[in-house]
């Protein structure tokens, strides 16, 4: 058994019957809009799907970010990167800041109709002129062409995931922008050596966000692990898939 995965867990299962609220992250809610069956073995059975492994380059990448923004945040100031797009922001001190972007606490809000605790780690938070508060996501790739909008399909999950966070400061009483910003770097590969070093072209992606769905999708979240029974899975879920068609050939 791999040290990454545990095949049938026992702790952190949700129990119809509890009256402690039960913890549900940003990821597990894209988990159960990507497909109800995964996301009931997981959080009602404890049967995880195999996780894949730590993407440790993307880690850096976003640590780095975040002590670079955290420098202009010290000093009040705009970063170049800020300054390049004209956007009307600034990285802003928050006495949670660091509990925000911590992923085993993050933002925090009891739903209180399901008794369902939602979080969700933000990166990085700005401040406009108007003193709305401006959800910012980093995101590391290596593509050929340049990054500069968020049309691919993957991309729907990039979008929740800043919707779900502006939902999550709002819910805790801030005033947030609709217009969260992806601080996206793309790793060139057209160079002639290596050298030691990883270059990025950094582009700044605008995203109008809209959280409206978000608390029907934590009703339905609720429904789902209290129905008593394992739910279809989604059209396009591959492990399904994979499970399928591994049944069909034994």
């Amino acid at each position: 058994m791999s040290q990454y995965y545990t095949a049938q867990r026992i702790r952190g299962l949700y129990e119809p019957d509890s009256k402690e609220p039960f913890k549900l992250s940003r990821s597990k809610i894209d988990l159960f809009l990507e497909c109800p069956r995964c996301f009931y073995l997981d959080r009602r059975l404890g049967v995880g799907r195999p996780p894949g492994f730590p993407f440790a380059l993307n880690s850096a990448v976003d640590a780095l970010l975040k002590q670079e923004f955290d420098v202009y945040r010290a000093n009040g100031a705009k970063h170049p990167l800020i300054e390049k797009y004209g956007v009307d922001a600034r990285p802003v001190s928050h006495k949670d800041l660091d509990k925000w972007r911590h992923n085993f606490t993050g933002v925090q809000f009891l739903h209180e109709p399901t008794n369902l605790l939602i979080t969700g780690a933000i990166d990085d938070l700005w401040q406009n002129s108007k003193g709305e508060y401006i959800v910012v996501d980093y995101k590391a790739t290596a593509k050929a062409e340049e990054i500069t909008k968020l049309d691919k399909d993957w991309h729907k999950g990039y979008k929740r995931q800043m919707e779900i966070y502006q939902w999550l400061l709002r819910r805790n009483g801030y005033e947030v922008s609709d217009t969260g910003y992806f601080v996206y770097c793309n790793g060139k590969a057209d160079r002639e050596s290596f050298d030691g070093k990883l270059e990025f072209d950094v582009t700044l992606i605008p995203y109008k966000g809209d959280s409206s769905w978000v608390e029907k999708t934590i009703l339905d979240i609720h429904k789902c692990l209290n129905d008593g029974k394992i739910p279809e899975a989604g059209s396009d879920c591959d492990y399904c898939g994979y499970i399928n068609s591994v049944k069909s050939k034994e």
